[in-house]
């Protein structure tokens, strides 16, 4: 039972990485201080979006990523973990790069302002950088990501899988279907009824109390049919 709650604790501490990530993808996370008469702004704020641009298309990955493990097979689970460590890298290593140099991450901010656009013109109008905490949140997202797609490749073996449940449920489907399929007739299976003196074109009536077996006897073989040829025997019927 334990096993099986696990799943969905994991599957939602996926989401909320996810949303993590992304929320420090929105914040700012520079903010550039450029040289008197550099530019028309003294300053720069540059938010996850043009230090980390790559933080959006990971986070919409991984969170995808664990939508998908509700309904995953074993060696898809094996697979998606192994999809989500590479995801949780890669957000570790573009926020630890942003991180180690922030003006070379908020060229494109401070080129839009200064009106340059070559990174050793922007360091040349930048004077000092003020770096707020969401850069550390977005590298915690990414560590705890990595650390989710090892917990899935552990506990997923005992996962309960889908194929089972819906495979028999396929199969049950189809064994009613065959059963509930008509008995194919033929021209031989035609005049046998016409001689037996049934109808072949009218459909059985079938009485409450009537089973599959008295539905069949209505066919070729019935003991309708029998007692009739019997009864022309006795007569001396040809």
């Amino acid at each position: 039972m334990r096993a099986r709650r696990s799943r969905p604790l994991v599957v939602v501490a996926g989401l909320a990485v996810a949303g993590i990530i992304m929320l420090s993808w929105t914040q700012t996370w520079f903010t550039v201080h450029l040289h008197p008469g550099a530019a028309v702004a003294a300053k720069v704020d540059a938010d996850g979006a043009a230090a980390v641009p790559q933080y959006t298309a990971l986070a919409i990955a991984s969170l995808a990523l664990f939508l998908a493990m509700t309904i995953a097979g074993r060696v898809v689970r094996i697979v998606l973990a192994a999809v989500e460590i590479l995801l949780g890298a890669g957000v570790v290593v573009s926020g630890i790069t942003a991180l180690a140099d922030p003006v070379a991450a908020a060229k494109g901010a401070v080129g839009e302002v200064a009106g340059v656009a070559d990174l050793s013109a922007v360091r040349r109008v930048v004077s000092s950088v003020d770096v707020s905490a969401w850069p550390a949140v977005g590298i915690a997202g990414g560590v705890l990501a990595v650390l989710l797609g090892v917990v899935v490749l552990v506990v997923q073996r005992s996962w309960p899988g889908p194929s089972r449940k819906y495979g028999a449920a396929t199969a049950g489907a189809a064994a009613d279907a065959r059963a509930a399929a008509p008995v194919e007739r033929d021209a031989v299976v035609d005049w046998d009824d016409l001689s037996a003196g049934v109808d072949p074109t009218s459909e059985p009536v079938a009485g409450p109390d009537d089973t599959a077996g008295a539905a069949a006897d209505d066919t070729v073989g019935s003991k309708g049919r029998r007692s009739n040829d019997g009864a022309e025997a006795e007569r001396g019927a040809p």
